[in-house]
């Protein structure tokens, strides 16, 4: 009997530690904040992304933000997100921040669909290499002006790699047949000729399969919508006709008109108010 309780007290001891070596084992320690710079998705020079990771993420809780510039398909970074960036970091801390770059349309290159299929990608790279940045597949898409389009396009279009959560538009074109049609300047109507093959007599499934408001429906994300009064290249009913079809299908959608603004750059106050809207969007919709 003295053997068999030294014997059990001896395993009992090589269990326990055992356990303690198992769990050990499996500990992860929090990751610490990173920034990813200028990740490629792709080939050209300009399929590149900065990928902002925050401290402690994991992918069962890190929601993830990802930002389109604008710039109307033609010019436009990245860069041109810095500042809302930061806004966006500490409005939402523990959020994965992504802000995409995409090869610009010019007079004999890149015309549309490239931009398109270039946020695909982007998201699809993302998508792939989830586990290794510790992300979930909880998104919402961001974008202004040409990136607010962009972002529509993809959340109401497609399903993959992903369906986000919510969408975010700030005077992002919705129809690109209105958009056409309401240009009055030469230089812009021809702008557009040479982004869409055509004109929307002349090449109407370009415009068609372009515009958000086609492939908005019952199967739309919650939808949130921000547009200035004075803006003088996309037209506020480029927002409210949108708005009118989400709601139609009974899908959640904001709308906030900011009369005194353009297109581009707000006034401080109202871009804090505006991003006040994001925010709370955002953790309504992406908690």
């Amino acid at each position: 009997m003295k053997h068999l309780s030294l014997l059990l007290i001896s395993f009992s001891l090589l269990v326990s530690c055992g356990k303690k070596d198992v769990n050990d084992s499996w500990q992860t320690p929090s990751l610490a904040a990173e920034t990813r710079a200028n990740v490629a998705y792709g080939t050209d020079a300009f399929q590149k992304m900065d990928v902002f990771l925050p401290a402690g993420r994991n992918v069962d809780s890190t929601n993830v933000v990802v930002l389109i510039h604008g710039g109307a398909w033609i010019e436009g970074d990245k860069a041109d997100f810095t500042a809302q960036m930061d806004t966006l970091k500490k409005r939402l801390p523990g959020y994965a921040l992504v802000n995409v770059n995409y090869r610009l349309a010019s007079a004999s290159a890149n015309h549309f669909p490239t931009q398109e299929q270039d946020i695909k990608a982007a998201l699809t790279y993302l998508y792939d290499h989830r586990m290794d940045y510790r992300l979930s597949d909880r998104w919402v898409l961001l974008g202004a002006s040409a990136g607010g389009h962009l972002a529509l396009l993809q959340a109401y279009k497609y399903a993959s790699p992903v369906r986000p959560k919510a969408v975010v538009s700030f005077f992002g074109p919705t129809d690109m047949a209105g958009m056409y049609n309401a240009q009055t300047t030469n230089l812009t109507i021809l702008g557009m000729q040479l982004l869409m093959n055509g004109t929307p007599a002349s090449n109407p499934a370009s415009y068609q399969q372009s515009s958000p408001l086609t492939f908005a429906g019952a199967q739309s994300p919650p939808t949130l919508l921000l547009h200035g009064g004075m803006d003088d290249i996309v037209p506020v009913a480029q927002s409210t006709t949108l708005r009118d079809k989400l709601a139609t299908n009974s899908i959640p959608v904001q709308y906030y008109f900011f009369p005194t603004e353009g297109h581009g750059i707000w006034s401080p106050a109202n871009t804090s108010i505006a991003y006040g809207k994001v925010e709370a969007f955002i953790r309504q919709y992406m908690p």
